[in-house]
């Protein structure tokens, strides 16, 4: 059974130097848990911090704890983006759906499991709430597990329960689950989202992100039926969608009937909608993202961003030149379970510009020290606010021609010219 302490401190206080630690992920990072870890470190040496996606984790960012912690990044999210672009944290390129095994096999040891669940139910089993992703193997295989239990952490089905007297030390603090309320998109963002609407069928079962395209994308699909979710996560436009039978889940082969996700991230009703609804199961990403999984469903549709797109049709969705931006997480799982799936497909979208208008996104050559995340073989569509691009299959000289022909007017002339030469 959990020792329970009366404050953070206390409970991080069992972290010694060397210790290599999971930090629960996205929406359930333990915020005031890593506030409490980032005054206890000062004391100890080379502490590693493992993680995915942070929010609210700036003190464990700052420039005097080099040489007592560093953080790992399996993605890197804005307050470790400084750090590893400076040397000063590691980023680890790999795709979301083989960090569990990592962990599993030993490959990469973890000591100490630092996560965020909610009270105990009548049996005394906990919930990882709104986030299982790799955080269920981290505990499967750490040497202790530290918990903050939060009342406002929803309490969600499928993989999501670890029971109390699995946790070594806990210590219960109320505060706010990071939430993000959705907002009216863009008019760009808007015209990416009908046309990345106009691709889909009835009964696809889809793959979504976070962000003003996604969020776009759903808005557009009122019309629309039997529509199912399999995802690695999805965020605030889902629930509406679900409430008007638009989403069913009844064509999936996998999961009838319900939403499978790794986790969510979006708005204070989002998480209301989850907590104790056994219509979203929440799983292991490891099974989530499996590309053998994720095809036996029929009409797999996976919707992806990127920052550059090339005139091959090369995706990099994780650095700008060789600046590392975020990270692979799971595009190129879903992309390769969609073209699998029968009557599945892949989509990228993007705005055709950044900065302002100042550069395009489709380029002639990806910029210096760009990586590539999703191969120019594995790209159906590409969608921006000016059309649609269909690749697959299509000859270089081909590709070329449809992607500037979907590029912003002001880079066209540009683009033709460089493709000639």
């Amino acid at each position: 059974m959990a020792v329970v302490y009366s404050t953070a401190q206390e409970a991080v206080a069992h972290i010694k130097s060397g210790d290599r630690i999971w930090c629960h992920s996205m929406a359930a990072t333990p915020y005031k848990m890593l506030e409490a870890l980032a005054k206890h470190v000062v004391d100890l040496e080379n502490v590693e911090l493992l993680q995915l996606h942070l929010e609210h984790a700036e003190a464990v960012c700052q420039p005097h704890l080099q040489g007592h912690l560093r953080n790992r990044c399996y993605f890197v999210s804005h307050s470790t983006r400084k750090l590893v672009n400076t040397g000063q944290a590691d980023y680890v390129p790999i795709f979301l759906s083989e960090i569990p095994k990592l962990f599993r096999s030993g490959r990469q040891p973890i000591d100490v499991a630092l996560i965020q669940v909610s009270p105990p139910d009548n049996h005394g089993n906990c919930s990882l709430g709104v986030s299982v992703e790799a955080t269920l193997a981290a505990c499967g295989v750490a040497k202790i597990i530290i918990a903050q239990i939060n009342p406002n952490m929803p309490r969600t089905h499928g993989d999501a329960m670890i029971p109390l007297k699995s946790i070594d030390y806990a210590v219960e603090i109320d505060s706010e689950i990071p939430n993000f309320e959705p907002t009216e998109p863009s008019e760009v963002f808007g015209k990416i989202g009908g046309h990345v609407a106009s691709l889909i069928r009835d009964g696809d079962c889809l793959q979504m992100g976070i962000g003003g395209i996604p969020d776009a994308v759903l808005l557009n699909l009122s019309g629309h039926q039997h529509l199912g979710v399999h995802t690695e996560m999805f965020s605030s436009g889902v629930p509406p969608l679900i409430e008007s039978g638009v989403i069913d889940n009844s064509r999936k082969v996998v999961h009838r009937g319900k939403v499978v996700t790794g986790f969510v991230q979006g708005s204070k009703a989002l998480y209301d909608f989850v907590d104790d609804n056994p219509e979203v199961a929440f799983l292991d990403i490891e099974y989530v993202n499996n590309p053998a999984v994720i095809r036996k469903n029929p009409q797999v549709v996976s919707i992806n961003s990127a920052i550059q797109i090339d005139l091959t049709g090369q995706v990099c969705a994780d650095s700008i030149g060789d600046k590392v931006y975020s990270g692979f997480g799971g595009q190129v799982d879903f992309v390769t379970g969609s073209q699998l799936s029968e009557g599945g497909r892949s989509i990228i979208a993007l705005p055709s510009t950044a900065l302002s208008g100042q550069c395009s996104r489709i380029v002639p050559y990806l910029s210096q020290g760009a990586g590539v995340v999703t191969s120019r073989a594995q790209v159906d569509y590409v969608v921006t606010e000016y059309g649609v691009a269909y690749l697959h299959g299509l000859s270089l000289s081909e590709r070329r021609e449809r992607l500037i022909a979907i590029a912003h007017p002001g880079f066209r002339d540009e683009l033709e010219h460089m493709a000639r030469a």
